[in-house]
């Protein structure tokens, strides 16, 4: 496993960074690999070399945007003991505080402020888990249901992040009308650090908990989410929350760990009892069972769905009489039954 960490150089490197700009430039608009066609900018041949590799096979790239001082493997030197890091080409010689027990260093990458340090991680057997945690990711409400089906226990976690989109929205569109272009840049920056924070909390919180009680984790595989049919509020919503970011959050701190998470297929899982597995009636929040009379919070009874779901392709014997128009399905049922991804945020 790759890991990032990002620490404060203290350095200005303007005059590098120029530079790096310049042959990104060149290697876009002559798709040159040799350093020696870039020697007269000055820039060390190691970095010059990893921009070049870089920019001159990126066919799709038309404009350069960001250019950061990349330094490979065999230029940084490591002291483990002391915890530094070395770099010659740049006389660049930091400390570091994360984890210790990283194979090597793949890769640094240096921007204005801060260092970019790439580690290879062994990764940890996954344990065989006891039972599972299920994970309903959501666009409104609470952002992210955990519930365990065979404790009982639900976490209900992130209910500020759909506060915090639709007061940066707001506070963008004022912005807007008033040709405050650079607020909004920096608005939704802090938007984006924010939500970031939100979902590292998130995921270490549900990651804990699946260690504590010896639980795997399971999550709907969401693949397509984006086109599916919506109203245009949930396509905001949608498209403004970080799914898929939450989502490697949670697996890579798993993987840590040893956790093991499994994304299943998430028909249905929304609109199914978590009691009796029959198509039940959902309207918004509230989640009512006409078969059993189970009644429970649509969020909780989909996450207990996604812990019991076995991985692969899904055909409960009541979405088979439904896909296959049996008449004794009930008709207030039908009306609900047809397929969809959503993440249960409607």
């Amino acid at each position: 496993m790759i890991l990032t960490y990002k620490i404060k150089h203290g350095r200005d490197f303007g005059q590098e960074l120029s530079k790096a700009h310049r042959i990104a430039k060149i290697a876009l608009s002559t798709r040159t690999r040799s350093s020696a066609d870039v020697k007269h900018i000055g820039l060390k041949s190691m970095i010059a070399n990893q921009i070049l590799r870089k920019y001159s096979k990126d066919k799709k790239a038309k404009r350069i945007n960001k250019v950061v001082l990349a330094i490979p493997n065999q230029g940084i030197k490591i002291d483990k003991e002391n915890r530094r890091i070395h770099v010659p080409c740049l006389k660049l010689d930091l400390e570091y505080q994360f984890r210790n027990d990283f194979e090597k260093v793949n890769q640094i990458e240096i921007d204005k402020e801060y260092v970019f340090v790439s580690v290879s991680i062994s990764e940890p057997k996954q344990q065989e888990p006891d039972t599972y945690i299920g994970v309903d990711l959501n666009t409104t409400g609470h952002c992210a249901v955990a519930g365990n089906p065979d404790t009982g226990k639900v976490e209900k976690l992130g209910k500020s992040a759909y506060h915090i989109h639709n007061k940066y929205k707001n506070l963008r569109r004022n912005y807007q009308k008033n040709g405050k272009y650079k607020m909004v840049k920096r608005s939704k920056g802090r938007e984006t650090r924010l939500i970031r924070d939100l979902n590292h909390k998130i995921s270490r919180k549900i990651v804990e908990t699946a260690k504590e009680t010896n639980s795997g984790i399971k999550m709907e595989d969401l693949k397509g989410i984006r086109n599916a049919k919506s109203s245009r509020r949930f396509r905001y919503s949608l498209n403004s929350w970080s799914f898929y970011q939450l989502r490697e959050m949670i697996e890579y701190k798993a993987k840590l760990l040893g956790i093991s998470v499994v994304y299943i297929d998430p028909a249905y899982t929304s609109q199914i009892c978590s009691r009796c597995g029959l198509i039940g009636n959902r309207n918004g929040k509230d989640f009512r069972c006409p078969h059993c009379g189970h009644v429970d919070n649509a969020d909780v009874n989909a996450s207990f769905n996604i812990a019991k779901r076995q991985p692969g392709v899904y055909r409960s014997d009541a979405v088979r009489d439904v896909l296959e128009g049996s008449t004794d399905t009930p008709k207030e049922a039908t009306a609900r039954t047809m397929p969809t991804l959503e993440p249960h945020g409607l």
